[in-house]
């Protein structure tokens, strides 16, 4: 199941050498994991709420993946460029299916849920 590494980071309005050095060399933490950019460095349009930061998207073949990528020693030894120069979130979560289906996980939620009494 495909996976993914999403990051909301709240970047200076202009990178330092740090930032720059590491956006150069993610990449190649990224490739041995099969790791790619689905979002990258685009503005965001707020349709609700709002989203202070800029959102980053890495697709993995899976969760393993997403999780061997992270906490490589190459990644780990990238990471402080960011983490010194800028703050954020960043999780990672597995995706789900074609056969995927929102109302059966509705469904789920409400058999699960505490009994109302009125």
């Amino acid at each position: 199941m495909t996976a993914y590494a999403i990051g909301h980071l709240h970047p200076a309005a202009h990178p330092g050498e740090e930032v720059l050095t590491y956006i150069e060399r993610i990449q190649s933490t990224m490739d041995p994991f099969g790791g790619r950019f689905l979002v990258h460095g685009t503005q965001v349009e707020v349709v609700e709420g709002d989203w202070p930061g800029a959102l980053v998207i890495i697709g993995f073949p899976d969760l393993a993946a997403a999780r061997g990528w992270y906490e490589s020693a190459a990644y780990q030894e990238l990471l402080p460029l960011r983490t010194r120069n800028m703050a954020g979130d960043v999780v990672l979560v597995e995706g789900v299916g074609p056969e995927y289906d929102a109302s059966a996980t509705a469904a789920a939620m409400r058999a699960a849920a505490p009994p109302v009494i009125s």
